[in-house]
């Protein structure tokens, strides 16, 4: 039986007590009291009726006129007057006359009253005796009415202290409620903290818990700050900070071979001049300082424009990606602004001569270099502070307006969309779940994502193809019954109706919800958390899984998202290509691993291309791998 069950018994039977208790004291009370008042009535107008006769003529109609009078106007059961021998000498009798009054009560409080008796004389001789009883009916009445009323005063009473025990109940229950779902969250690894309630004890439970929670994530955090610094001594230029040529080189190819609005932007291609001299001039402390500076700034404009990433390619190269930015001349625009910004802070004159290029899937990344490079050294032939566009890769376009790209895409929708089927398995090659990136039928072909999601985030249909992806999802998992996993856009996540549409169709479909897994691209989540906690707090208790997919940049922050009960994280390629080649990598994601089973989330390898990858990785304590390297039944699926 639960403690609020146990209170309530308590109060219950305490008030039960309490009104048994008072209405067997307030009815014997009375009974004992009437009976005493009846008592001495019968008595003393016996002794009077006596007395009275006593002094009158003993002839038969007087004694029966005395007789009759006293009778009706008492109110009495019986007056009788008999002889010395017990010879009746006069009587008048009457029934009981208990009215309004149950049978059952009569028979419970029944009075026991003796009749008052006394004597008459005539003269010096004993006349006779004179037995009176009184009509006590009416203390039936009385004592049944009272009974009444304490029973009303104590159902209002009873009220009255119910309300007011469901108000203490209900103030003692919430912080119950809280220590029990903190308790929970504690056992699967949700580290959250509660208000401290107001009474003592329970405070004490819960300052405990909440100590023991945050002991929990200050560790946790400790741990991931310490990975994090092993992942950029392994990734991140020294001095700079931004990434070195191969990590930023391993992002630009695996951006071109994305599936989704990553897979097309911009590269820009920016040189300190004349670096030894810098160096001679300012000295190695000073340069380096400016060479962060520099760093600094590129990495601020990509973190602005969103989901920017930041390389130095040599000592004085730095090289910016600016996924899903298209328009170059503002793009030109704003990094010369920030570039002279930085000039102007220098003591001496600086050369920044930049070039950009726009990219998208599929192309190569070495001719994508080749351009920059090139339009680097026309801008150099210009002067130091010149910025180029450089001619990008000859391309084949689907559509070439806005209004054709926004017509093909509003038909493609109408008529349905196709979802490709890639496994993601265990150490034991069973199915997770399938990773199912969207295509849609453009030009009379089945197109991937990257082709055409930058125009679908451009012309803000993002939302209409997730809600199209979400249902084809759900007819899928009706039909094959296996779990799929699919990406949700920025956009969509950011919009309250569509997470309301797609709260209602899960709800709607249980089945299919426990085998949904929905994957939010690390970045959104760090940098919306508000949108991502709505999310999370709309959709887990509908069963379905949500995780983030990238992860590695901001590893560091995924203990601030411990308590909304994340599934499964999807480590970045970067950190999992060549694991089974350098070491640090492995040190990395076996430490990745175990912060993940602490919090008990899943750790899932992205990019696998080989079966020695795939194998170290559940070596290093990984629940899953993806990739090009992970086949199911020797094939991809889809």
């Amino acid at each position: 039986m639960s403690l609020i069950k146990q209170l309530w018994l308590t109060i219950v039977v305490l008030l039960l007590l309490a009104f048994g208790g008072s209405l067997f004291i307030g009815v014997s009370s009375s009974r004992a009291y009437i009976e005493q008042e009846v008592r001495i009535k019968n008595a003393d107008n016996a002794n009077a009726l006596a007395l009275t006769m006593s002094q009158m003529p003993k002839d038969p109609v007087t004694l029966e006129l005395l007789v009759a009078a006293q009778f009706d106007t008492g109110h009495y059961r019986r007056v009788e007057l008999r002889d010395p021998q017990g010879e009746i000498i006069e009587q008048r009798r009457a029934g009981e006359a208990i009215e309004d009054v149950p049978a059952w009560f009569v028979d419970l409080v029944r009075f026991e009253v003796p009749p008052g008796q006394a004597v008459v004389q005539d003269g010096w001789r004993q006349f006779g005796t004179l037995t009176l009883q009184s009509q006590h009916s009416f203390a039936y009445r009385s004592l049944w009415r009272s009974s009444l009323e304490l029973v009303g005063w104590f159902a209002l009473a009873a009220a009255l202290s119910l309300l007011l025990a469901w108000w203490i109940v209900r103030t003692i229950r919430r912080p119950l409620r809280n220590v029990v779902d903190q308790a929970l969250h504690i056992g699967e690894r949700r580290f959250t903290t509660i208000p401290a309630p107001r009474t003592r004890e329970l405070r004490e439970v819960v300052e405990a818990m909440n100590q023991l929670s945050a002991a929990v994530r200050d560790m946790l955090g400790e741990e991931s700050q310490k990975l994090d610094l092993l992942r950029r001594r392994l990734q991140h230029d020294g001095v700079t900070g931004v990434l070195k040529r191969e990590a930023f080189l391993a992002q630009l190819q695996i951006h071109l071979e994305s599936q989704d609005s990553r897979a097309s932007g911009t590269l820009a291609l920016v040189r300190l001049a004349r670096l030894a001299e810098v160096n001679e001039r300012l000295g190695h402390g000073e340069t380096d300082a400016l060479l962060h500076a520099l760093a600094s700034g590129l990495d601020q404009f990509g973190k602005v424009r969103g989901g920017g990433v930041v390389g130095r390619l040599n000592g004085s190269d730095f090289v910016l990606l600016l996924p899903g930015a298209h328009d170059l001349e503002p793009l030109r625009h704003e990094l010369g602004k920030r570039l002279a910004a930085l000039r102007e802070q220098s003591r001496m004159p600086l050369g920044l001569p930049a070039a950009l290029v726009d990219y998208a899937q599929g192309d190569q990344r070495s001719v994508l270099l080749a351009s920059l490079d090139g339009a680097l050294a026309a801008a150099e032939t210009r002067g130091d502070q010149s910025l180029v566009i450089a001619e990008g890769p000859r391309r084949r376009s689907l559509f070439t307006s806005h209004g054709e790209w926004r017509r093909a895409l509003q038909e493609a929708l109408a008529k349905g969309i196709y979802l490709a089927h890639y496994p993601v398995l265990d150490g034991d090659g069973e199915l997770l779940h399938f990773e199912s990136p969207s295509r849609l039928r453009l030009n009379s072909e089945w197109q991937p994502a990257g082709v055409f999601m930058p125009w679908v985030s451009r012309l803000e249909l993002d939302s209409r193809l997730d809600l199209a992806v979400i249902d084809e999802a759900v007819r899928d998992i009706t039909q094959r019954g296996k779990p799929l996993g699919i990406n949700l856009s920025a956009a969509s996540i950011q919009d309250a109706r569509f997470v309301m549409e797609l709260q209602a169709r899960l709800r709607a479909r249980p089945d299919v919800a426990e085998r949904l897994w929905l994957e939010i691209p690390e970045s959104l989540a760090i940098h919306d958390l508000a949108s991502f906690r709505s999310l999370c707090h709309a959709l887990q208790p509908l069963g379905c899984r949500i995780g983030l997919e990238h992860v590695g940049a901001e590893f560091t922050r995924i203990a601030d998202l411990q308590d909304l009960g994340l599934g499964y994280l999807k480590i970045d390629r970067t950190l999992v290509q060549g694991v089974d080649k350098v070491a640090e990598q492995q040190t990395i994601l076996r430490g990745m691993a175990t912060l993940c089973h602490s919090l008990g989330i899943l750790a899932i390898g992205e990019g696998v291309e080989s079966r020695e990858e795939a194998r170290m990785l559940f070596e290093l304590g990984l629940d899953g791998a993806t990739g090009p390297g992970i086949r199911q039944h020797d094939k991809p699926v889809g």
